[in-house]
């Protein structure tokens, strides 16, 4: 018998015979607050010795359930009280700190010097320039559309990534379309589909269109070219965006839980309301990669030649590669790929998924965008990089591994209000964000806190042009790989770019490619995306290919 079980008996027994007798002789009300505690205990006590299916309440009745309630705000208690300033993960108390202060536009700077360990292996750091200049305006906009767009879209550097109406609440949709109306830059739309939230204040938008067809798809589930066109054709509608995979869950379809699906969402997404609404893992449309191309063609047609792309996390780069050759063969180009990091976040997903699949965003926008170059299609398709962005520095960092805009979610979620519970699975987001609560939802501001999504693009964005100037560089598009140092375990500066061999024009095109380039490129096939991942990646394979 437990000490817990001895007490409880101790308590039903003499606890309750001393409460009973100091009611009959001395009766008040401390005596009978005494005798409900007693009684109250001795019934809990009972059903956790009794009738209970957990061994903790079996073995240490009543008094179980302090630790059940405190390992229900442990994240907060580890949040508030007990993590420091950079230890915290996903984001620590630093970067959220800076996307709060920048999206209240209050003083974002720190004093008394770094918190970082310099000297730790991996850390990144930049050299700066003793001719710090001005950054050209002219440079401060992206152009996308190829050749076949009819109606190319100027994008800023810093946008809105994927977040469903479902994922998010209502009111979190509309304040981060009319952030974007009013910061100039764009909101993407997330799989979940087009909603009249999306459309309420004229943001512009990029349309997601993942693995369920949302918006776009019959009731059986399968493309609907006219409801594509509908939806495509509205002037708000700046680009189009495959989803073939995401970085937190890759190789899995999206998952919003039946707690989230209201008839609202039902009725945008065309699904029913008694069921968890899971994606497929591939893309119905896009079984290999010269299905993906030619769905690309065909959206560009239907939606009156606007820019269309495809969003991955990259995984096996043979796979990629794959989608070059297809390329190649059909002459029909994406014009953009979004890359998605293994670092990135979701509402809900397997944990081994998220903890170990895919490259981390810096490795995938660098290998993507060497494989252009080595494709020859460098100038004709651009590079959105997705995945953790808080600072000007996770910006600028993305930039010069190679993309030519930054997509954000999470820190675009903190500049909402946004405070990490990480609850956004349960549909009891304490703030109203990640919710279809309608209680809750109500609780964002929609005015309020789009000028707070305003604020923080507009001041990362200002940081980011003044480290650029700061590296003796007038447009981002000056960046190179090389820019951004690694620290090694010799404690010594290495450039990013120095893992793999850089790729010159049509490398890979020509046949020129040599070591691991080589191995990728000839046993990918434009007719599947499989590849059979058995090449050796050691630090000598990596030096010969660097060599080569």
């Amino acid at each position: 018998m437990t000490l817990m079980q001895k007490l409880y008996w101790l308590m039903a027994t003499l606890g309750n015979a001393l409460a009973i007798w100091l009611c009959s002789w001395h009766p008040g009300l401390g005596a009978w607050l005494l005798l409900a505690f007693t009684l109250g205990y001795t019934l809990i006590g009972a059903y956790d010795l009794f009738l209970s299916r957990h061994s903790l309440n079996r073995l240490y009745p009543v008094v179980a359930y302090i630790r059940y309630g405190l390992e229900s705000f442990r994240v907060e208690i580890q949040q508030y009280f007990i993590a420091s300033d950079t230890e915290e993960k996903p984001f620590n108390r630093e970067e959220r700190s800076l996307v709060y202060q920048r999206a209240k536009n209050e003083r974002d700077t720190i004093a008394f010097g770094t918190q970082r360990d310099l000297l730790a292996d991996n850390y990144l750091s930049l050299w700066h320039s003793l001719n710090p200049c001005e950054v050209k305006e002219e440079s401060k906009r992206v152009r996308f559309g190829g050749d076949e767009c009819l109606k190319p879209y100027s994008a800023s550097r810093l946008n809105i990534s994927a977040m469903s109406f479902g994922s998010l609440s209502s009111n979190a949709i509309q304040a981060l379309n009319l952030g974007a109306k009013k910061g100039g830059f764009y909101h993407n739309t997330g799989e979940g589909g087009i909603s009249d939230h999306h459309l309420e204040h004229g943001g512009d938008l990029v349309w997601q269109i993942g693995s369920g067809l949302f918006g776009c798809r019959t009731h059986e589930g399968e493309f609907d070219p006219a409801a594509f066109s509908r939806q495509a054709c509205q002037p708000q509608v700046r680009m189009i965006e495959i989803k073939l995979s995401q970085g937190a869950k890759p190789g899995h379809g999206g998952v919003l839980p039946k707690a989230k699906i209201t008839a609202e969402i039902a009725r945008i997404r065309l699904i029913p309301t008694d069921r968890d609404c899971v994606s497929p893992a591939v893309h119905p449309m896009c079984a290999t990669p010269k299905a993906l191309l030619g769905f690309i063609r065909e959206l560009r047609l239907l939606s009156g030649g606007k820019p269309v792309g495809f969003k991955l996390c990259i995984g096996n780069p043979a796979e990629f590669l794959a989608i070059g050759k297809a390329m190649l063969e059909t002459g029909i180009y994406p014009d953009f790929i979004t890359v998605d990091g293994a670092e990135g976040g979701t509402g809900a997903a397997p944990v081994e998924f998220t903890n170990r699949m895919g490259m981390v965003c810096l490795e995938g926008v660098y290998f993507v965008h060497n494989a252009l170059i080595g494709l020859g299609l460098r100038d004709k398709v651009r590079i959105i990089a997705s995945g953790k962005t808080a600072s000007a520095f996770d910006l600028l960092s993305k930039l010069a591994l190679g993309a030519d805009t930054v997509n954000a979610a999470r820190t675009m979620m903190l500049a909402l209000g946004c405070i990490q519970s990480r609850h956004c699975n349960t549909n009891n987001c304490p703030t109203g964000i990640a919710t279809q609560d309608p209680v809750r939802g109500k609780a964002v501001d929609v005015e309020v806190k789009s000028d707070r999504v305003k604020n923080f693009h507009h001041n990362t964005l200002h940081a980011f042009y003044e480290l650029l100037g700061g590296m003796g560089l007038d447009s981002p598009a000056k960046l190179l790989p090389q820019m951004i140092k690694r620290r090694t375990p010799y404690g010594l500066p290495m450039s990013a770019s120095s893992m793999v061999k850089q790729l010159s024009h049509g490398e890979l095109a020509e046949g020129r490619a040599t070591g691991v380039w080589q191995s990728w490129w000839q046993s990918a096939s434009s007719d599947s995306f499989f590849v059979y991942d058995d090449l050796i990646l050691t630090p000598i394979e990596l030096r010969q290919g660097h060599q080569g």
